[in-house]
């Protein structure tokens, strides 16, 4: 029949319809570009985190070795300024809790927040890097020297802080984590660091 639509014509029709179409088009592009642009978000969330938690400690350790250095806090001098290791601990995390870096059993179990409050002889005797098991440059923290016996009036001591930061976005993973725990395969932690030598004041 003369007008007829052949079935070859039928399919062209059918193709050329979906070529021109567009609808969920918008739909296809988003679910293609979401993943991507949701981590770079998170990537980027994180990282200001860590850096403000960074932040947060140098803050502390500044704060926690200043009352050590005018006697605000003493240790076995039997003073009502005496603090025991535990107490220091839970001042410090006073600290930082604006971020809530410490769990509850943080003070009598360190898991993630690390202090070593010392006296020396010279600020020459102080330890100047970060004390680790082995050579390599992820290699897990070692706390072995690690102690709580900060010196009375006029003594050099020292504060150092260290708190393991878990880095949960894959995409800044490498970029930020710079330890690895003994029992973890993959680097997960960015580790903080923070630092103060000071002399005590003649209180």
């Amino acid at each position: 029949m003369a007008g007829a639509m052949t079935r070859t014509d039928k399919r062209w029709t059918l193709l050329s319809r979906f070529r021109k179409s567009r609808d969920g088009a918008a739909a296809i592009e988003f679910a293609l570009l979401a993943i991507p642009f949701l981590m770079l978000i998170f990537a980027t969330f994180e990282t200001f985190l860590a850096f403000t938690g960074e932040q947060l400690m140098a803050n502390a350790v500044d704060t926690m070795s200043r009352k050590i250095r005018t006697g605000e806090i003493t240790f076995g001098l039997g003073k009502p300024t005496d603090m025991t290791e535990s107490e220091f601990r839970e001042a410090f995390c006073a600290e930082i809790a604006i971020l809530r870096m410490c769990s509850s059993t943080e003070a009598a179990t360190p898991a993630k927040l690390y202090l070593d409050v010392r006296q020396f002889t010279t600020f020459a005797d102080m330890p100047k890097d970060i004390p680790r098991l082995s050579s390599a440059a992820t290699s897990d923290l070692d706390t072995s020297e690690f102690a709580y016996a900060p010196g009375g009036p006029e003594t050099k001591n020292m504060v150092r802080a260290y708190y393991r930061w878990q880095v949960m976005t894959d995409l800044v993973r490498p970029y930020l984590t710079n330890i690895r725990p003994a029992n973890k395969i993959i680097p997960t932690d960015y580790l903080i660091v923070s630092t103060s030598a000071f002399q005590n004041e003649k209180y």
